[in-house]
């Protein structure tokens, strides 16, 4: 959600902040900006739509500046439009803002501010802060860092600021919290944005700045205070990230590029951590904690989206290899509902980008209670990976498109090496099965290769069913979650209507849809439930729905009762879902593909939710 970019230096400002807001397009957003301090003259050019619109309205513009702001908005209060995008400028004319998150008391503020003869010229709630911190600056006579101190303890809610003053043309003031930020440092510059992305192109030491901090940016100085006006000591982070990582190489789209880069993602979450040969896991995070780990009484895995279906296909891992009870949570619900959280509980933070904003909340909530917190992000230095007690990186790398791919694949291969390591632990599965799974594990980047050798076959099947209205999705056991991933990546990508089910619920209501124009797609790979899951397909089959099937290669059945088959390499049933969900990706791809969409920027949809 909103992108935002900063710099200040002695290159000239708006095409360091134009490329930065190109790389941040994936994060969703419905119109863009950029605000240029030149001399002591602010100007600011904003436009609905995407960036190559902006550019387009700023040709023949006086750009130079050598200090400047962007965003890319993603819409929580008011309308897209030319008016609500950012920069906001405040009633004199001095301050212009951008803003990433939401303020939950504007109203009042807003309404106090009217009295006083403020006007207002969009419906955001970001415009009413900056006014706000104006008004505060005016009236007490001090500066502006001051007068967003005090504001910032007056308001509610989450932001991500960046503040620039035409009186002070060398200053950018910042602010977070609950939304990211990041300063990359290069030499007689800085740089800032809501992630790395718009940085590697020219510095690798950034500094993650924490919840409550505030940064005073200059071209040749960086100063980080809290709230309390106290200097803090800013932790520089060397960036492992690769401009060509942030590239299509090649591609078409960002999405399918992420999801033929699985056997490699996989590859690198293994590598250094399992070792085959000598039946050796490494995680230090759960190294370091094993015996909190392997003694919880329960473990509570907290996630949204796609993260959420992760943690669905772990739950059936943790409780069949480690035998300890799972509740899997969607954060927005978990942080409201009051939920019992007992000390020594294990929370499980699943989230790529680390700053999910319910999942966040929902930790900091049951981290007060006493519970462990243990981390599964992609992002390093995220927010989540820095209040969690331990963790993990899936090191999956930068993931562009909006539709999470090769994400997941790296959370389930993270969370299967957790179970395992804990289960051998615990001595609840036994030396041989220990070896056998780690040996199906180990194989699995050569498996996601052979699905991705020769998609013709799915490609044909995409463009067959693009027209569909609806489809349903049914899997069962470790395959049901995967189900569910495979409805939602459609939804995503094509807008088509997809529903997910336990096939076996079937029967107890979504059986009413079946009709000859519906598409039903079973995950049937060979488990110990592919005898229930041939009798469901003959169910839709009676009823003359189109049977789509993912099927393990060689079956001789499913193949002659689905109208389509898509086939993967045969794995055990506790490793099939890295397996079973890659031709659901490229089904969605190659949908979306079919109908003309944008893939990797589905409408409405933002990368990263840092807001509720």
């Amino acid at each position: 959600m909103c992108g935002i970019v900063g710099y200040i230096g002695s290159r000239q400002a708006y095409p360091v902040i134009i490329k930065g807001l190109k790389r941040l397009e994936y994060r969703g957003y419905d119109s863009s900006g950029v605000a240029l301090i030149e001399g002591n003259q602010l100007k600011v050019f904003k436009k609905k739509g995407k960036v190559a619109e902006l550019e387009e309205e700023v040709v023949d513009k006086n750009l130079s500046a050598h200090i400047g702001i962007g965003h890319t908005r993603w819409a929580t209060h008011g309308e897209p439009s030319d008016r609500n995008a950012h920069p906001h400028t405040s009633n004199s004319g001095n301050l212009a803002m951008i803003h990433n998150g939401i303020i939950e008391n504007y109203v009042p503020i807003k309404n106090d501010l009217l009295k006083k003869g403020y006007k207002f010229h969009s419906d955001t709630d970001t415009e009413v802060l900056l006014n706000f911190i104006e008004d505060i600056q005016k009236n007490n006579e001090c500066t502006l860092e001051q007068a967003l101190r005090i504001a910032l303890k007056r308001i509610v809610g989450a932001y991500c600021i960046l503040l620039i003053d035409k009186n002070e043309p060398d200053t950018i003031i910042a602010a977070r919290k609950g939304s990211p930020l990041v300063i990359g440092i290069g030499k007689g510059e800085h740089f800032l944005a809501s992630d790395a992305s718009p940085i590697i192109e020219y510095t690798k030491e950034v500094v993650y700045v924490n919840d409550y901090e505030i940064a005073i940016v200059k071209a040749d100085e960086l100063i980080l205070k809290n709230l309390g006006n106290e200097k803090q000591t800013p932790f520089i982070t060397k960036l492992d990230m690769e401009l060509a990582a942030i590239e299509k190489g090649g591609y078409d789209h960002f999405m399918l590029k992420e999801i033929n880069e699985q056997p490699d993602t996989i590859f690198d979450c293994l590598r250094g951590r399992l070792l085959a040969h000598n039946g050796q896991i490494n995680l230090s995070g759960v190294d370091n904690h094993i015996d909190i780990l392997k003694n919880a009484q329960r473990i509570v895995m907290v996630a949204c989206g796609t993260s959420w279906h992760a943690g669905l296909v772990a739950e059936y891992l943790f409780e069949e290899l480690c035998r300890i009870p799972v509740e899997v949570e969607y954060a927005s619900e978990f942080r409201y509902r009051n939920p019992i959280i007992n000390k020594g509980d294990i929370i499980i933070a699943i989230s790529q980008s680390g700053e999910t904003a319910d999942t966040l909340v929902a930790l900091e909530n049951a981290k007060e209670k006493g519970a462990f917190i243990f981390g599964v992000v992609n992002a390093v230095g995220s927010s989540i990976a820095r209040l969690s007690h331990a963790g993990a990186y899936t090191h999956s790398g930068p993931e562009i498109g909006v539709a999470s791919t090769k994400a997941f694949t790296g959370q389930l291969t993270v969370l299967s090496m957790i179970a395992l390591k804990i289960a051998h632990a615990k001595g609840t599965i036994s030396e041989a099965r220990y070896m056998e799974l780690i040996k199906e594990l180990e194989a699995i980047p050569e498996k996601v290769k052979e699905i991705l050798k020769d998609t013709t076959n799915i490609q044909r099947i995409a463009e067959k069913y693009k027209d569909a209205k609806d489809f349903l999705f049914l899997g069962r056991g470790y395959n049901f979650p995967v189900a569910l991933e495979g409805a939602l990546k459609l939804k995503e990508v094509s807008y088509i209507h997809a529903e997910g089910y336990p096939a076996a619920e079937m029967k107890h209501g979504p059986i009413a849809l079946v009709d000859e124009l519906l598409p039903v797609v079973f995950v049937a790979t060979k488990d110990r439930y592919y005898d229930k899951i041939v009798s469901n397909v003959q169910e839709i089959k009676a009823r003359k729905g189109q049977v789509i099937a993912v099927a393990t290669v060689h079956d001789s059945v499913i193949p002659t009762m689905a109208n389509d088959t898509m086939f993967v390499p045969d794995a055990d049933e506790v490793i099939a879902p890295l397996l079973s969900v890659v031709p659901l990706q490229l089904l969605s791809y190659y949908v979306g593909i079919a109908k003309g969409l944008d893939v990797d920027k589905p409408r409405n949809l933002a990368k990263s939710v840092t807001v509720e």
